[in-house]
């Protein structure tokens, strides 16, 4: 059963593995931080095993799906998540929980690869733009759903109960796998594993290709920064419940749907490069604002819409910088995914520690991180990307 339907829904949800993992129990950090007795850096922690998991997953799922197709890949990730996901529910050590966090980001990551690839293998030009777009809108629903799903949880339960529920999720994406048809050829697959792998070096020297990955490693690690922090910026420094801040961060998920919405409309008519250029350059702009608002203190009703303006371009610029830079990459395409999704991850999940350095009670290093991503991403964009579309920017 491979209907458009279904491909974007199973893609969305497979492209959502990240957001699934990491949005849901936020609302509960601050009650896992009591319940472990760790300090804020050892919680935020627990994020970035995932997202490092998550990181080194996709450079192997991209060349494996490239080789053995994407069906079956898919499926050990999605029992490997299921299985991290139960382990995580029931634990009452830390560094256990730790480990399986990373093996929860490491299975789930091949459900973010692979779905990308699977994009590429049934859509190119001005389509691929288009299903990357609805995509990116389907993915959208998680960062909505997944927070305020967590903290209805909360009402009921523990923070237990949201891995039992991320158990639930991956037992229906193996059901989904087993109904998925493949759509990568046998005679459109590399011959050896070591193809994909050796694909690493040949798209890292493509100046153009690697831009991508910056402009992905940093906008991404801004917005990881923010995942980090903006808990305890909401629950700690502005006193909400966290029913009232899985509210806030749904909200802000509405506007990365709705805004998603904008290149499938947009493909063809405005330039993937000037919708990737605008979807930059705007939250850099708004995170200069976000950070003096942390300095100065600002009250919440100037926060949250700083905020808002700050991450919902990311669905556009993740749309419009896959898009391009996939359409670069032919029989590898595996192979890139796998390198935008690592840099994609990385420095995200290296900054999160780093957001609570300065303990639970101030959000400065989370706006710092947010404003030198922001500008990192933008110069990457002007010296390795704009130039290959010199003409088309005029």
């Amino acid at each position: 059963m491979n209907s458009l339907t279904f491909l974007t829904i199973f893609l969305g949800v497979m492209s959502a593995m990240a957001p699934l993992s990491t949005d849901m129990y936020l609302p509960s950090l601050p009650e896992l931080s009591s319940y472990f007795s760790i300090s804020t850096s050892m919680t935020q922690m627990t994020l970035t095993m995932t997202m490092i998991g998550m990181a080194l997953g996709q450079i192997f799922g991209g060349p494996v799906s490239d080789r053995m197709g994407r069906k079956v890949p898919l499926f050990i990730g999605m029992g490997g998540f299921t299985i991290a996901s139960a382990v995580c529910a029931v634990c009452t050590n830390i560094y256990v929980f730790l480990v399986f966090r990373f093996i929860m980001g490491l299975s789930g990551a091949f459900g973010i690869v692979i779905s990308r690839a699977i994009a590429r293998d049934v859509c190119e030009g001005p389509e691929l733009m288009r299903f990357m777009a609805i995509l990116m809108m389907v993915n959208g629903l998680a960062p909505i759903a997944a927070p305020v799903l967590g903290g209805q949880i909360l009402l009921f339960t523990s923070w237990h109960g949201i891995f039992f529920v991320l158990t639930a999720v991956g037992i229906i994406q193996i059901m989904a796998t087993m109904a998925y048809k493949e759509t990568l050829k046998k005679t459109d697959r590399v011959r050896r594993f070591s193809h994909g792998f050796r694909a690493f070096g040949t798209l890292v020297k493509n100046r153009y290709f690697f831009g991508h990955c910056l402009v992905q490693c940093f906008v991404f690690g801004a917005f990881f920064s923010y995942i980090a922090g903006s808990s305890f910026l909401f629950q700690n420094i502005y006193h909400v419940t966290p029913q009232q801040y899985s509210y806030i961060f749904g909200g802000i998920g509405v506007g990365l749907m709705l805004v998603g919405a904008l290149p499938a409309r947009l493909a063809g008519t405005v330039r993937e490069v000037v919708m990737l250029k605008y979807s930059i350059l705007i939250p850099l702009i708004a995170s200069f604002f976000l950070l003096a608002g942390i300095i100065v203190k600002a009250p919440i009703w100037y926060t949250i819409p700083v905020l808002f303006v700050t991450i919902v371009p990311l669905s556009v610029m993740g749309a419009a910088s896959v898009s391009l830079a996939l359409s670069r990459c032919g029989e590898n395409a595996g192979s890139g995914s796998a390198l935008i999704g690592f840099f994609s991850m990385i420095l995200g999940g290296v900054m999160m520690p780093v957001v609570g350095i300065a303990g639970d009670q101030t959000a400065l290093p989370m706006g710092i991180i947010m404003v030198v991503c922001y500008v990192l991403a933008v110069i990457m964009f002007y010296t390795r990307i704009a130039p290959a579309h010199a003409k088309e920017m005029k």
